[in-house]
């Protein structure tokens, strides 16, 4: 047996085996509902929020960027004031200082391959004035991207290193021959970006959140229709449709059979189904019992004319005058068919009469005395056969009718004997399992065709040559033992294959407080 590990399966702690997730096919139609409403809500609000953060730092940027451009442009016109062809000064400040910068503004020279005293702007001290000038501060930056930035104007997000962080910075030339760079900090752009980034997703998980509660709410309403046909259908499927009075009286709901809804023509139809099952399972009722009727009925008439055929013909062979011999033994072949059509009718009136559901003696029947006394008769009808007895150490007891419990041992008994050759083992088992009584006749013969298993419980059913029917068997044995079974509320079934053969009939025991005294069975000889 593969292992969890060798499977791929993943395991839990002590070797638990974690559940596995039943594939989306094998879902309900109201948890793939919800999935989907709420996959369609998580994918819309993803696209929604994407769409609205590029757009808000798009304008920002935008909104930045002239704010640099500008204050590249006052930057240029100070540094030329300031130094203007002659070489850079160590007076820097007056390049960030210029009215209109703003606060946070990044400004450095360059000069060839040196950055002259980068400088920015400080916010202003809560105590300062608004009218006093704010302070720049010298501070250290990452020289390597700023010596490469191409003095053609353009913003460029800059990283300055981890004292400044991001910065959109620009550069133009001087008139001197060196350039002049300005930067502006991308704090508050990033910052907003970011408080809208968490907004969006809170706001949109608590969405879905609710977006879930509220489509399981509204789905398994609107399921609740398809739940009542489905459980209409269920409760059909356990009706006993194949035997017996049919009452087919369950219907869908009248509220659940609205044509312009979708489920509403589902429960119409439905019921204009159940309607024509319904029907026609009155008329093969009404068919059936007329046709047990007249089988019963022709039963019941054919038994006194047999009866009389029967008496007469033995009357006739009795007689004191010598018969020629050609007329005793057709009146031994009349008497002979006699008593097998008789048989058949008897066979055919029990059955009749168990389909009709008439009442059996439900007294408590000790198996094994029955079975003791059926395969006594079976081996003095059939001595050619090894008989073999397999009884319990205590008796084994039912409720029901003896004699036709005795007729069904009979029967798969003499099934065993007339449908196999001399010198086969036949073995009758008895035993008792939990609350059910089982009884067993096996076989070592030639075995049932696979094809006519499916059958051979049928009226009339006829085997090949492997067990060959033309002993005179009417067909009816084995039907009789499953009507007679069924009537005691258990079952029978059959396994066959070359070499062995088992019929298995199993009862309901009688309840413990209806035991009697019991015969211990002794074994045949």
């Amino acid at each position: 047996m593969t292992s969890a590990r060798e499977a791929g399966a993943p395991t839990g702690g002590a070797g638990r085996r974690l559940p596995r997730l039943r594939p989306f096919r094998s879902w309900t139609l109201r948890s793939r509902v919800v999935l989907v409403v709420v996959a369609m809500l998580a994918v819309l609000g993803a696209v929604i929020g994407t769409v609205s953060v590029f757009a808000l730092q798009n304008y920002l940027m935008q909104r930045l960027d002239g704010q640099l451009t500008s204050a590249l442009e006052r930057g240029q016109h100070a540094a030329d004031r300031i130094y203007g062809d002659q070489p850079t000064g160590p007076d820097v400040i007056g390049i960030v200082q210029t009215p209109g910068q703003q606060t946070g503004t990044f400004g450095v020279i360059r000069s060839g391959e040196m950055l002259l005293y980068p400088v920015i702007l400080s916010e202003r001290p809560k105590t300062t004035s608004p009218d006093q000038p704010v302070a720049p501060q010298r501070v250290p930056i990452a020289t390597t991207a700023l010596l490469s930035l191409p003095s053609d104007g353009h913003p460029r997000t800059i990283d300055l290193g981890p004292t400044l962080g991001e910065y959109r910075v620009a550069a133009v030339d001087l008139t001197n021959g060196d350039s002049v760079i300005i930067g502006l900090p991308l704090s508050d752009v990033n910052a907003t970006v970011s408080r809208l980034t968490l907004v969006i997703v809170l706001v949109t998980l608590a969405g879905l959140v609710f977006a879930f509660l509220l489509a399981s709410v509204v789905v398994r309403l609107a399921m609740r229709p398809l739940e009542r046909v489905a459980g209409t259908a269920e409760q059909v499927s356990k009706l006993p449709l194949d035997r017996g009075d049919v009452a087919l009286a369950v219907r869908v709901p009248e509220a659940d059979t609205d044509e312009h809804t979708e489920v509403g023509r589902v429960g119409s139809a439905f019921n204009r189904m159940l309607g024509h099952v319904a029907s026609a399972l009155t008329a093969r009722q009404a068919s059936e019992q007329k046709v047990r009727r007249f089988v019963a009925d022709a039963s019941h008439e054919l038994r006194t004319p047999l009866a009389s055929i029967r008496g007469y013909a033995e009357l006739t062979r009795r007689s004191p005058h010598e018969l020629p011999s050609d007329v005793t033994h057709s009146l031994g072949r009349i008497e002979s068919e006699a008593t097998r059509m008789t048989s058949l009718v008897e066979d055919l009136l029990l059955l009749a009469r168990l389909d009709e559901g008439r009442e059996l003696d439900r007294d408590p029947v000790d198996l094994t005395l029955l079975l003791v006394d059926a395969l006594s008769d079976a081996h003095a009808a059939g001595p050619g056969h090894e008989w073999v007895l397999d009884l319990p150490e205590e008796p084994v007891e039912v409720v029901g009718d003896a004699p036709r419990l005795h007729q069904v041992l009979m029967n798969l008994l003499a099934n065993a004997r007339v449908h196999t050759p001399e010198g086969t083992k036949v073995t009758a088992g008895l035993r008792a399992e939990g609350d059910r009584a089982v009884v067993t006749v096996a076989d070592d013969g030639p075995g049932i065709p696979e094809e006519l298993q499916a059958s051979l419980f049928e009226r009339f059913a006829r085997g090949d040559s492997s067990r060959n029917r033309a002993t005179g068997s009417t067909g009816l044995g084995l039907a009789i033992v499953q009507a007679v079974v069924q009537a005691h509320g258990g079952e029978v079934t059959v396994v066959s294959e070359p070499g062995s053969t088992v019929f298995t009939v199993t009862l309901p025991l009688a309840p413990a407080d209806s035991s009697a005294d019991l015969l211990t069975a002794a074994p045949i000889p």
